[in-house]
């Protein structure tokens, strides 16, 4: 990926650093029940090609900030989050329970397995972000 021009909603850092991708640590969450559903069109293709990006397991950095997948939502502007706050703590809670700095590189199969095994397999998703507008559709089939 490239970095956009500049009244593109992020900058080169929100997109990739070097070979390795900059992830919102509750994305980590997100992307488990990614089921083509989204703010708009444009976020759900962006979201499909990011996932099928990660599926490849390139490194990832793990941050509380915007990203890739924020890119394309209406609720980004300015390379911020309109909801910043509540997404900000949903960061903060998956790097807590998964012991993770906010900056930490990994393989991204290494984030999703502490992801599944702190958060998700234990049953605490609800406890990070039961009052996000897409909880309806975080479950397994």
């Amino acid at each position: 990926m490239t970095a956009g021009t500049q009244n593109e909603k992020y900058s080169k850092e929100a997109i990739q650093f070097d070979s390795t991708y900059v992830l919102r640590a509750h994305h980590g969450l997100c992307l488990y029940f990614f089921k083509g559903k989204g703010y708009s069109s444009e976020f759900a293709a962006n979201m499909a090609d990011i996932k099928s990006r990660l599926d490849k397991n390139p490194l990832v950095r793990i941050i509380s900030g915007t990203d890739v997948i924020c890119s394309k939502c209406p609720n980004n502007t300015g390379a911020r989050c309109e909801s910043e706050a509540k997404v900000a703590e949903y960061d903060r809670q998956v790097l807590s329970r998964c012991n993770l700095n906010d900056g930490d590189i990994m393989p991204f199969y290494d984030f999703r397995k502490l992801v599944y095994q702190n958060i998700l397999l234990p049953g605490k998703r609800e406890e990070i972000c039961s009052d996000c507008q897409w909880t309806s559709l975080c479950h397994f089939l």
